[in-house]
């Protein structure tokens, strides 16, 4: 018989701590955002200097007992909302030096397989971060097939996207599709087989319903922009992210409305035209884990690094940054 056990009995490791803290410059003090809170770890190490403050966020409650712990422990520095990131602008408008995101699944959620966000699930399909509208079964039985292949392909950038599709259409036609474990023959029956791969043939088409389900592009981009309104001058917005689509868009934007972004060359003139300078010289540098954190935490595996400093520009609306990902915002607004 397989136990699924709850969230709240595993560990969460955070990723490139370390790396975090310096970048950030914890140790001088200040006011610090974790929009990720997750099993409190970020927050945790922060707090440690005795000068800090920090906000954090969650939509997920279950992580509500360990966050009113900490707010206990640390009255006058911690303060939890049990809230979406993308809705940092709506606390306060209270500059702060730095705002981390730890994108992703936590190992809390992953190991927890009663939200079926595991492949290892015998529960119901779900896979909802918290204050969700639609869970991943509203999805697989509702979505049009046209829908389903463009969630799959575009979001899980699964090539075998149509076959999938199709048959989980042709399946629910006789019975709905109510637990992981019928997901996964489907998804495995409709993938050629390629003994190679170390990847399980599910991953791709799970990653795209979680995507689509908590509006993880949406909330990402919304996220980093109003973010950045609560940066200070020289403030630190500190990205972890976990897969190709998150990292691109991250880049992008802090890329295009850096100090260079339309200086290619060191050796051509600066355009004094742009207005819209929300970053200093960005370097474009990814931080990756080291080969010792791997080694205690393969889940790290994939995880990318990247920051950018708040220039002391004001704020204007960065509008090319939401036209450039249109198509994955029209995509998650798609309705179910």
């Amino acid at each position: 018989m397989n136990n699924q056990t709850s969230s709240l009995e595993f560990s969460h490791f955070p990723v490139m701590l370390e790396e975090v803290l310096k970048i950030a410059s914890v140790s001088k003090g200040g006011k610090f955002i974790d929009c990720t809170f997750g099993g409190g770890n970020f927050s945790k190490e922060i707090l440690k200097f005795s000068s800090t403050f920090v906000e954090a966020y969650d939509r997920d409650k279950q992580i509500l007992p360990k966050a009113r712990e900490l707010e206990k422990k640390f009255p006058k520095r911690f303060k939890f909302y049990q809230i979406k990131f993308s809705q940092i602008d709506t606390i306060s408008n209270e500059y702060v030096d730095a705002v981390i995101f730890d994108l992703g699944l936590s190992s809390i959620q992953l190991d927890d397989l009663n939200r079926g966000f595991s492949f290892k699930s015998l529960k119901s399909l779900d896979m909802s971060m918290g204050l969700n509208e639609i869970s991943a079964f509203d999805a697989v039985n509702n979505l049009s097939e046209a829908d389903l292949k463009l969630v799959i392909k575009i979001l899980g950038e699964e090539k075998e996207a149509t076959k999938i599709a199709k048959n989980i259409v042709k399946y629910r036609k006789t019975t709905k599709i109510n637990n992981t474990s019928e997901l996964v023959k489907i998804i495995e029956k409709s993938k050629r087989k390629n003994y190679l791969s170390r990847i399980n043939p599910c991953t791709k088409t799970f990653q795209a319903l979680r995507i689509f389900v908590n509006k993880e592009i949406t909330e990402l981009i919304n996220g980093i922009i109003n973010a950045t309104k609560r940066l200070k001058p020289g403030g630190k917005i500190l990205v972890i992210s976990f897969h190709s689509l998150e990292d691109r868009i991250v880049k992008y934007f802090f890329n295009h409305f850096s100090k260079n972004k339309s200086r290619p060359s060191r050796y051509f003139p600066e355009n004094k035209a742009s207005n819209l300078v929300l970053f200093d010289d960005y370097k474009n540098k990814t931080l990756r884990p080291s080969k010792k954190e791997l080694d205690n935490n393969i889940r790290a595996r994939s995880a990318k690094l990247r920051f950018a400093t708040r220039s002391k520009n004001k704020f204007l609306q960065p509008i090319e940054l939401i036209r450039k990902f249109k198509r994955y915002l029209d995509l998650e607004a798609i309705n179910v």
